[in-house]
């Protein structure tokens, strides 16, 4: 689960981290309260789940109040349907830092990154300036020990002060990460100002879902999806993601989809969803596929290899689903693994047309989304 920036600072703050002065506004009615609160100049945060949101023009300075209207207005009235803004004291920078931590899975360690260079180009950096980037691996059972924090530190070219202030903050953000349950926590930039603080300019932390039982103070509601569908699917617990091509996939397993996705490409379709009919939602097809008939697709593919997830059951649950749904758009169905005779037999029963070959099945997609016939 992804926190919005204004909640992932609140967390920062109890945890000891600074961050900007800042007040949280749903309406331009209450910008005049938040003005007095943060002084001009001021910075005006779009609080939406995106990345890049500075380069998309969402974070904007507003050096006057009629400025700061004017960039409220037009958030509210985006396109991206934006609900709420961070309005921030502006900071006198020196320059900027970027801190981020994350797991290793390979090697099952915390692992910090750390750049010297912050901001929006982060991204540029990493890629054509690789060396310098630096990493810490930590180990979780121990946890970080001070001469990591420190050493960062140091190689991040601060000395002295800074650099004790700098290896606090490194602290306090492990032990968001550890408190939290996170997947990420980053903080880009880190502001350092020109009277010698560290505050956090920016704010992310993405909340491991298996947790969510532990982290039950965040509940997942609308506003935390882009579209009605996506909410929809998160609230049946089915992973789904929202594209804008011609055939909605419902495919089991992350590896077979990614596969299937690429198969789609290369012969010219384009992918309108992806869902997630796999693990504990093989039995779901019924409103696996109503969701999916909510992307405006011109054709559900269906493309799964089935162990624990049995073909069988599968291959029943499709044959309800399209009883009961009678969608619209056709049907391509490649059902296999455990107890694939049985699907088979299943889904000829009820008059369909089961393929065994994964690129057959993606190719008749294909053909059927541009016009062809079945």
């Amino acid at each position: 689960m992804k926190l919005f920036e204004y909640q992932a600072k609140e967390v920062f703050r109890s945890e000891g981290i600074d961050t900007p002065d800042g007040v949280l506004i749903e309406s331009c009615m209450e910008l005049e309260d938040a003005l007095k609160k943060t002084g001009i100049p001021c910075v005006l945060k779009s609080q939406i789940l995106m990345g890049g949101r500075g380069k998309a023009g969402l974070v904007k300075l507003a050096k006057t109040s009629q400025e700061a209207y004017g960039i409220a207005k037009e958030y509210f009235e985006n396109r991206y349907n934006i609900k709420k803004i961070l309005v921030e004291q502006a900071v006198d920078i020196e320059r900027e830092v970027y801190l981020s931590i994350t797991f290793d899975p390979y090697e099952a360690t915390a692992i910090i990154t750390a750049c010297a260079e912050g901001g929006i180009d982060i991204e540029s950096v990493a890629k054509n300036s690789s060396e310098k980037i630096i990493t810490q691996k930590v180990d979780t059972e121990k946890g970080l020990m001070d001469f990591q924090a420190r050493d960062m530190a140091y190689n991040l070219n601060f000395e002295g002060d800074m650099a004790k202030q700098v290896a606090k903050l490194i602290k306090n953000l492990y032990t968001v990460f550890q408190k939290y349950d996170a997947e990420l926590v980053e903080i880009n930039p880190i502001f350092v100002t020109k009277q010698n603080k560290i505050i956090a300019g920016d704010g992310k932390l993405s909340i491991d879902d298996n947790s969510m039982f532990r982290q039950n103070r965040y509940e997942k509601t609308r506003e935390y999806f882009d579209s009605d569908t996506e909410y929809e699917a998160s609230l049946e617990g089915i992973p789904y993601l929202q594209f804008n091509g011609d055939i909605s996939l419902m495919c089991a397993g992350a590896g077979l989809t990614t596969t299937v996705y690429d198969l789609i490409n290369y012969e010219g379709g384009t992918v309108a969803n992806y869902l997630e009919f796999g693990g504990p939602n093989y039995k779901k097809a019924v409103k696996a596929m109503e969701i999916c008939l909510k992307s405006k697709a011109k054709v559900i593919l269906i493309v799964t290899f089935g162990t624990i997830a049995r073909a069988d059951v599968m291959a029943q649950g499709v044959v309800e689903a399209i009883e009961k749904l009678k969608p619209g758009i056709p049907v391509v169905i490649c059902i296999r693994g455990t107890n694939e005779e049985e699907a088979i037999r299943i889904l000829e029963k009820a008059g369909l047309d089961p393929i065994y070959d994964t690129e057959k099945a993606v190719r008749k997609a294909v053909r059927l989304a541009a016009g062809g016939d079945r």
